[in-house]
């Protein structure tokens, strides 16, 4: 734990850095940069407010400790703050840290998964209220103890909280809406002035308050906003939205299902399917506001099937829920089609473009052909399917034409503009056909028919050049060579049907064999060693030798 004597980044200058009167010294506190950094650092940056409420709270033990300001050691004994107590910037910051305390406690409960229940948001609220009540004597305070602009932001400060709590009580609109305009003219005012960074923060924070603003507008009538627009409101980033994305959930669901109780029917082609289920009217509902939120369209399809299941052996009740079933998939695959077909152009844009300056990955043609392979998926019934195989066929022939095969690449080419005439007939001949689709395919077909031409004649004149490049080739084989990343040598691939110098994608020099050969063990005879030889004593075999028989002469010579 950091001791109070040593600096800290979010802590900001103390006395000596303020006015220099001994006798009422004026404290200066960057309110805005201080929180800020304190909430990133500690769980905001992630949504975590159980995280930032534990920093306050060890925050708040600490600034006690070192300002020896405790409540009592066996019994609580309140201890108030006043003008009189603030004799340094550190009591200060212990009133915000514990209007910032109560405000993330209140902000926990509201991300509770189901929301919080009626027993919860009364605990809110009474967090809200905490909160408030520290926000507002920090504005006093700082109001009698700070400069000029600790006191603007603290009461900037105030007022936002002041805000929340009007906010989630739905209630007092026009109160909350002064607060928020109030904070705001604050933080636009000294947006103007100071270092760039604080001027930074002070923008991002009239941005955040700008959606609350236009909401209690709305709630109060001075503003006719739409659906649509409250929602691209939702969608901005930072704690000071929080609040208002959870209370703009809860309005719409509120608002679908009173519109849900008038969505009887859905038509779809002339035709109409009833609706019986309160859960796939309010769906529908907002997979209509949201077009392209394909997950709610299926689960409208997850509601109607199990309808289909609870339904029983009604006949007729099955009836209509397999028609809402087919007409539900057949709009979630149509938003599907629309969804793949703008990834194909924006594919196609990226596909001749090379790497701008912020390293941009361009798009390769394999990638386009797993994009038109979702569309068939797609549209495995629909009369777009021909149009789709053509492109598919088309990007494919592409991608065999950078990797250097050119009779394939031609093969391909031809095909897809067969594909792509066939498809300009049948559409020709159909009436109220849309004249982007045909347009697309004629310059589909022209494209094919370019490209196969020069598929033909780069590949003649390849193979032309095979015999000399071949016998450019042959020349560099290298029986030892020194290029040392070979992966294998020619006659390690015998049993291989795999050319060496005929592919135009061979980069190394092939290599024969290592040369010199390296040194290998050979057999030989085993020497055979009898020690035991000289150690043995072997009888005599005198007696058993043939004796010589000599005559009469002989002995006379001895």
């Amino acid at each position: 734990m950091a001791k109070e004597n040593e600096p800290i980044a979010m802590e900001v200058d103390g006395p000596k850095s303020s006015n220099s009167d001994p006798i009422n010294p004026r404290f200066s506190i960057n309110v805005l940069q201080l929180l800020k950094s304190a909430q990133m650092q500690h769980g905001l940056r992630h949504g975590d407010y159980a995280r930032y409420r534990r920093y306050c709270t060890a925050r708040l033990r600490r600034l006690y400790k070192s300002l020896k300001f405790t409540h009592g050691r066996s019994k609580y004994t309140r201890r108030a703050i006043n003008e009189s107590t603030v004799t340094e910037v550190r009591y200060l910051h212990m009133v915000l840290y514990t209007a910032e305390r109560a405000w993330s406690h209140a902000m926990e409960k509201r991300q509770l998964l189901d929301g919080p229940n009626a027993k919860q948001r009364i605990y809110l609220i009474g967090r809200l209220r905490k909160a408030v009540k520290w926000a507002d004597l920090f504005s006093r305070l700082c109001a009698a103890k700070g400069d000029s602009r600790t006191s603007l932001e603290a009461e900037a400060y105030a007022s936002y909280m002041n805000g929340l709590l009007l906010f989630e009580q739905d209630r007092n609109w026009d109160t909350a809406l002064k607060n928020f305009i109030s904070a705001r003219a604050v933080y636009e005012e000294l947006g103007k002035y100071g270092a760039l960074e604080n001027q930074v923060l002070c923008r991002e924070r009239v941005e955040e308050l700008e959606p609350s603003i236009r909401y209690c507008r709305h709630k109060i009538g001075e503003s006719n906003l739409k659906t649509s627009e409250l929602l691209q409101i939702g969608e901005m980033d930072g704690p000071a939205l929080d609040l208002f994305k959870a209370k703009l959930e809860a309005a719409m669901a509120e608002a679908r299902s009173q519109q849900a109780a008038s969505l009887t029917e859905f038509h779809w082609l002339g035709h109409r399917f009833p609706i019986s289920n309160a859960k796939t009217r309010v769906a529908i509902l907002k997979a209509q506001e949201l077009e392209k939120d394909l997950h709610a369209y299926h689960e409208a399809r997850s509601f109607i099937r199990s309808d289909l299941v609870s339904a029983g052996n009604a006949d007729s009740v099955k009836d209509e829920l397999n028609g809402l079933d087919k007409a539900v998939s057949a709009v979630l695959g149509q938003r599907t089609i629309e969804r793949n077909q703008l990834l194909v152009s924006i594919a196609k844009s990226k596909l001749t473009r090379r790497r701008d300056d912020k390293n941009e990955k361009v798009t390769k043609p394999e990638e386009l052909v797993r994009l038109h392979d979702l569309l068939l998926q797609n549209t495995a019934d629909l009369s777009d399917l021909v149009t789709f195989r053509a492109q598919r066929c088309f990007y494919l022939a592409k991608s065999y034409s950078s990797a250097g095969k050119r009779t394939e690449a031609y093969v391909l080419y031809c095909h897809a503009r067969s594909l792509a005439e066939n498809a300009l007939k049948k559409f020709q001949t159909v009436a109220g056909t849309d004249e982007v689709t045909i347009k697309e395919l004629k310059t589909l077909y022209n494209e094919c028919r370019a490209n196969s031409c020069i598929e033909h004649a780069t590949g003649i004149m390849e193979h032309e050049k095979v015999s000399e490049n071949l016998s450019k080739k042959v020349s560099t084989i290298s029986l030892s060579g020194v290029d040392k990343k070979v992966e294998k040598f020619l006659l390690e691939k015998l049993d291989v049907y795999e050319s060496a110098v005929g592919e135009p994608n061979v980069k190394s020099v092939p290599r024969i064999e290592v040369f010199p050969p390296a040194f290998q063990s050979t057999p030989r005879n085993p020497i055979v060693l009898d020690l035991a030889y000289n150690c043995i004593d072997f009888p005599s075999l005198e007696n058993r030798m043939k004796k010589d028989k000599k005559g009469f002469i002989s002995r006379l010579w001895r």
